[in-house]
């Protein structure tokens, strides 16, 4: 896929949209997008309700996942409450990394002083 899609923009060198749609300012409709992922929907064995805001989630979701930070996702989701932003936490499944309690702070501290 990675081969594909650089030949296409060795191709087509996008300047605002990946993929150009037939608006006039070369977006692609959300009634378009929408039809484009339920007809290659039918050729997978996916049988779940998906629309084009699952993608967003799934976005988001990963990002989180992968140590994104919080504030940050904000501010790529757009969101002006955090709240709104916080929900995705419930959904991501993400790894304490480096899980910390203070025990361990006064512990390094006790020890150094030996």
């Amino acid at each position: 896929m990675a081969v594909g899609l650089k030949k296409y923009l060795g191709a087509e060198n996008p300047h605002i949209w990946l993929f150009k749609g037939k608006k006039p300012d070369g977006r692609y409709s959300v009634k378009g997008l929408s039809w484009v992922m339920r007809e290659n929907l039918k050729k997978t064995s996916i049988r779940k309700d998906v629309s084009l805001h699952s993608l967003r989630h799934s976005y988001a979701t990963h990002l989180l996942e992968q140590g994104l930070n919080i504030v940050t996702l904000k501010d790529l989701l757009g969101h002006a409450d955090f709240t709104t932003t916080m929900l995705y936490l419930h959904i991501a499944q993400c790894p304490l990394v480096n899980p910390h309690s203070p025990l361990d702070t006064l512990y390094n501290f006790l020890k150094d002083e030996d």
